[in-house]
């Protein structure tokens, strides 16, 4: 789930670039501000999912505070009437909040920063 929605923050990414190259924005910092932060987020995502997949203890963490972010924005999108992209946001979300407290991942994420080797 994290990679996938890391390629969907690189493809909301994308989709602001060509944007930007066919049509005037009302505001170009405001349009260059999101584009970059869509592209940090989703490049920090896809290294979550990454580490994650290695058992690093730390992913947990990462995971659980976007999927609280994603929880906030997808709320607020519901209260704005769109339900379909709220449900699209908020039901990810509540599947990785719920699955990274599992035992299966707790067992699988036991690897730390320094260790050569998940035990």
């Amino acid at each position: 789930m994290l990679v996938l929605e890391a390629l969907a923050l690189l493809a909301a990414a994308g989709w602001y670039i060509y944007n930007l190259l066919t049509t005037t924005p009302l505001s170009m910092g405001g349009a260059i501000f999101t584009t970059v932060l869509l592209a940090a987020a989703g490049i920090w995502l896809l290294a979550v999912g990454h580490f994650f997949f290695r058992g690093y203890r730390w992913t947990r963490a990462a995971a659980l505070a976007w999927q609280l972010f994603m929880v906030v924005l997808a709320v607020t999108v519901l209260q704005a009437g769109l339900l379909p992209a709220g449900l699209l946001m908020l039901l990810p979300a509540a599947a990785v909040m719920l699955l990274v407290f599992s035992t299966p991942v707790l067992n699988y994420t036991v690897r730390r920063g320094g260790d050569t080797k998940a035990p």
